[in-house]
């Protein structure tokens, strides 16, 4: 569940007559009220004899008319709430729940308050609902909403974890940033298979896994076809980089967009992608990139919290080099397995990236770009035992987030398992399986959650036999 916030306004009327509009492609389907802070309200679709939209607008503003000092230049507090694509269809009673906790939680409505901003809830789609309030108290007094995106966000985690709904919120700056909807109906438009966001991110997340410094990060973007900008501080050192996709352009073609690191992801800034520069590997082969893989797979397994934030997130560099390096017929699968453990990439709250698996797996990632083609043969045995091995990886990185109660970012490296085992599957012989051994993630101590038990470490398989190859806005 995913709050978002426009930018203010000054014509309540306009917004209302938008989210009660058939929208800018007549997406909008059924549009009514599914909340407000007149639980009695008439809704302007619905029961047009008893209420229009000027009528409601007039409702709305008419605290704003009456505050005591001056007004707010943009007095319109616009916010929708979106649910993840696979989650279920919400009735319109649980989404008018979920608008009276954000309204609560972001300072528009606290429950109870009867003198309280005046607000609506609008549901005009399945996946989500538009909350409109004008920012003035029915008492003539400004309301305080200061940190109301952080904790509307903790309020829709309650709600996920409630409903056993997706986990969208960043809250803990972990999740993956989904494209908005206007890139996603941008690329649609184009006939493209993702948009301009979700290409970037693949891209410069392998450019930093392999990069050793800033200039040969910039040479790998440019080399990959994507337009750079750089920033320079007062010195001339680089503080900062964006990139855009060649023929992606807005404002009617006059101008690129462009994405800073940051916005692309939480761990592609560019202090956090300098963290990860390393000295250069001798070109090696796929055998030695899979022994360093299981050798770091056990470092891990042996990880304290504060070591293993810095091993999950080379993991997660080392699956995006794999996806982009792997044969075309496991290529799908394994790239969508790196999408998946995106967010176990990013322990909550950690900032350093060191670890001790950490090496193993950098190397094992410059191992793949360096391995030639050719060298890459010896058909599905390599290919399997090289999937195997980041199977045994990835659970390794699944039980230390367990261990220190990680519950997204263990769902997230269990789901890149399965789509990993599915990689494995499709090149003739079935992963083996084994009894798994049992290790202990050792915490650091003060730190995490108390009383995290043990778990399971990293299952020890055979080897196989050789096989066969194998706008402002949001809507």
């Amino acid at each position: 569940m995913m709050p978002k916030k426009a930018p203010g306004g000054s014509e309540t009327v306009e917004l209302l007559e938008y989210l009660f509009g058939p929208g800018e492609r007549d997406e909008h389907t059924g549009p009514h009220l599914v909340a407000a802070w007149d639980p009695d309200l008439p809704c302007p679709a619905r029961d047009p004899g008893r209420m229009s939209l000027a009528g409601l607008a007039l409702l709305l503003d008419a605290p704003v008319e009456a505050l005591r000092g001056p007004r707010p230049a943009e007095h319109v507090w616009h916010v929708s709430v979106r649910n993840h694509a696979g989650d279920r269809t919400l009735s319109d009673a649980e989404w008018s729940e979920v608008a009276t906790a954000m309204v609560h939680a972001a300072g528009i409505a606290a429950r109870g308050d009867e003198h309280a901003c005046r607000w609506v809830a609008v549901r005009h789609a399945d996946d989500h609902i538009h909350i409109a309030a004008t920012l003035a108290r029915q008492d003539g007094r400004h309301p305080r909403v200061r940190g109301d995106i952080p904790n509307m966000h903790t309020a829709a985690r309650a709600f996920e974890a409630r409903w056993g709904l997706a986990e969208m919120s960043p809250l803990d700056r972990t999740a993956r940033r989904r494209p908005a909807t206007g890139e996603a109906e941008k690329a649609a438009r184009r006939g493209l298979a993702e948009t301009a966001r979700e290409s970037l991110q693949r891209t410069v997340r392998i450019a930093a896994a392999l990069a050793q410094g800033d200039a040969d990060f910039l040479d790998r973007l440019r080399d990959a076809g994507l337009r750079v900008r750089e920033r320079h501080g007062d010195d001339g050192a680089l503080v900062g980089y964006a990139v855009a996709l060649p023929g992606d352009r807005a404002d009617r073609g006059s101008r690129p967009v462009w994405f800073s690191g940051s916005t692309l992801a939480y761990d592609l800034s560019l202090p956090r992608v300098r963290e990860r520069f390393t000295p250069h590997v001798a070109p090696a082969d796929w055998a030695l990139a899979e022994a360093r893989i299981r050798e770091a797979s056990a470092v891990l397994g042996r990880a304290g919290q504060a070591d293993g934030a810095g091993d999950v997130a080379a993991l997660g560099d080392l699956l995006a080099v794999a996806a982009a390096h792997s044969p075309a017929l496991v290529r799908d699968r394994v790239r969508a397995a790196a999408d998946a453990f995106e967010q176990a990439a990013r322990a909550p709250g950690a900032r350093s990236l060191e670890g001790r698996a950490r090496a193993g797996w950098r190397s094992a990632a410059r191992a793949l770009e360096h391995a030639p083609r050719a060298g890459r043969g010896g058909g599905a045995a390599v290919v399997l035992t090289l999937l195997i091995a980041l199977v045994e990886a990835v659970e390794a990185a699944a039980a230390w987030h367990r261990a220190q109660e990680h519950r997204a970012q263990a769902r997230a490296a269990a789901e890149a398992a399965v789509l990993l085992r599915d990689a494995a599957a499709l090149t003739g012989t079935p992963p083996p399986t084994a009894k798994p051994r049992t290790g202990r993630v050792v915490r650091t101590p003060g730190r995490g959650l108390p009383a995290a038990g043990p778990v399971t470490g990293v299952p020890v398989r055979p080897r196989p036999e050789p096989g066969r190859p194998g706008p402002s806005r949001t809507r």
